[in-house]
């Protein structure tokens, strides 16, 4: 009934214990991604730049572990393949904005990702298993993490890192743009 790699919340078939915690886990980790959100935009405006950065490591390191987590159970909850892209949205778009409120960045092209993140949230929405990412997606993700990391560096070399991330941004958000209009020229079939 569910696609490989995906169970239905809740399921008892033949599901351990064991493989339920997993997914418990990496789906709370998931929400914790979620939410790290506010608290990251709170510490880059009350100028905490390195509290700010952590937490957005951290970010990095839930999204990396919740996945290790439900790949050891067998599959995510289809509660989390739903939750996960969004919540990777919350956390990167977050930083985004303040940076582009600071003209760091452009704002249209944060309102450009802004939308390309929209439409395609919304189509994954509407799949069963949460549809998961392309490769290419998960390409565009990766790259604006670390153009994240390096335009919120708050150490040495910070305009060297800062140049280094506005250009990685920009490749990101080519990624992007590529990679939605993979998701709208094949409709209901993963690009």
């Amino acid at each position: 009934m569910f696609p490989q790699g995906c169970q239905q919340d809740g399921d008892n078939g033949s599901d351990s214990m064991g493989a339920r915690a997993l997914r418990r886990w990496a789906d709370g980790l998931t929400l914790g991604r979620a939410l790290l959100g506010l608290p990251l935009l709170l510490a880059l405006g009350l100028g905490q730049a390195g509290i700010a950065w952590w937490l957005l490591v951290l970010g990095g390191l839930s999204d990396a572990a919740d996945g290790w987590l439900a790949r050891q159970a067998g599959g995510g909850t289809s509660w989390g393949a739903r939750l996960d892209p969004l919540s990777d949205k919350l956390l990167l778009l977050a930083p985004l904005l303040w940076l582009g409120s600071g003209g760091i960045l452009p704002l249209w092209a944060i309102w450009l990702l802004l939308a390309r993140e929209l439409m395609v949230t919304g189509w994954r929405s509407d799949q069963r298993d949460g549809a998961p990412a392309s490769p290419t997606a998960k390409a565009k993700t990766t790259l604006q993490f670390i153009a994240l990391l390096l335009l919120l560096w708050p150490w040495q070399w910070q305009a060297g890192l800062q140049t280094a991330g506005v250009l990685l941004f920009w490749c990101s958000l080519l990624l992007a743009l590529w990679s939605g209009l993979g998701y709208l020229g094949h409709g209901a079939s993963r690009p």
